[in-house]
């Protein structure tokens, strides 16, 4: 019973992740009808004012944590500078190299990232399903990514060789970026302290890093409703409503599954990028997509014994009676 029940509770956090993919696969587009706001200012306003909400509407259990959180102030500090440093590089990646390219790189590769992170600090020894699911992931990932760098050099959209080469390298920034504020929040919430609580205080603090960058390059924000809208929506859908359902995911897998899960993110950017904003995308992208649906099925469909995403979480309390393999 008790393996059953972390079965449906990994089941509902990889539910939670995906839907915050969802929620977050929408923000290149939307960036897109605010061509005059500059990507630092967009990054700065998302992840800025949506950290800051963030930490109002946990307040309460942030308070009550205030202890652990400061028995833990290097890790929440780590996190909090990665959610600062991650969107400035993200929407500079976008603007650069385009929406798919940007975010097909910076999710696309934070799963190594992650899994990197986890294997040095956690010594967690990643299951095969995790890794063929990776394996699928990050294939899809590649081929969109080298679809749409094959379109730039043809010209198309606009963009140079250089721009889409820079914007993948803000992409792996993003990605390590992504990976950090990920583990550093997973870490908190399994050490004990609730994921509202782990969430408010590394977004909260990371808001407040953002501000300057904000009050620096967001006057573009106000000079029009386009892009008052644009600001508002990125703050209060994917970036507060997202991560709300993205701390609660955290709270039932590891970090490695959850960036591994948000690899629908790119694939749903690519989707609106060519429906929306009519972007092109060659065969070898849509192949991409394909992968990057069948690495979510390996990591979401229920085994015979009914888990889902069967990776050991260790929580305060649990001993474990051995290692976790390598096995599925």
């Amino acid at each position: 019973m008790r393996g059953a029940g972390r079965g449906r509770s990994a089941g509902t956090g990889a539910l939670c992740v995906l839907a915050a993919s969802v929620l977050w696969g929408t923000t290149g587009t939307a960036a897109t009808f605010a061509p005059d706001v500059g990507p630092l200012a967009i990054g700065a306003v998302a992840m800025g004012l949506g950290g800051l909400l963030q930490a109002l509407a946990a307040a309460r259990r942030t308070v009550r944590a205030a202890p652990r959180l400061r028995a833990h102030r290097g890790t929440v500090l780590l996190g909090a500078v990665s959610v600062a440093v991650y969107p400035l590089a993200f929407y500079s990646s976008m603007r650069l190299a385009g929406v798919a390219v940007g975010t097909v790189v910076s999710i696309g590769t934070a799963p190594l990232a992650s899994a990197v992170i986890e294997r040095v600090v956690d010594r967690r020894r990643l299951t095969r399903r995790w890794t063929l699911a990776a394996c699928l992931g990050l294939l899809g990932t590649a081929l969109l990514c080298v679809a749409e760098a094959a379109h730039a050099s043809g010209g198309a959209g606009g963009r140079s060789v250089a721009g889409t080469l820079v914007g993948t390298g803000l992409g792996l920034v993003a990605a390590a970026t992504y990976a950090l504020y990920s583990w550093a929040a997973h870490r908190l919430i399994t050490g004990g302290i609730p994921s509202r609580a782990a969430m408010g205080a590394v977004f909260g603090l990371g808001g407040l890093l953002l501000l300057p960058v904000l009050v620096a390059t967001g006057a573009p924000l106000l000079d029009s409703w386009s892009g008052a809208a644009v600001g508002a929506y990125m703050a209060l859908v994917p970036m507060f409503a997202g991560y709300v359902l993205f701390g609660w995911g955290l709270a039932h897998v590891p970090a490695s599954t959850a960036t591994t899960l948000s690899l629908l993110e790119p694939a749903v950017a690519a989707v609106l990028a060519v429906l929306v904003v009519g972007e092109r995308l060659p065969v070898a992208g849509w192949t991409g997509i394909v992968l990057v649906v069948m690495c979510l099925a390996v990591l979401t469909v229920p085994t015979r014994a009914g888990a889902v995403v069967r990776e050991e979480v260790t929580r305060p309390g649990d001993v474990p009676a051995r290692a976790p393999t390598t096995g599925s």
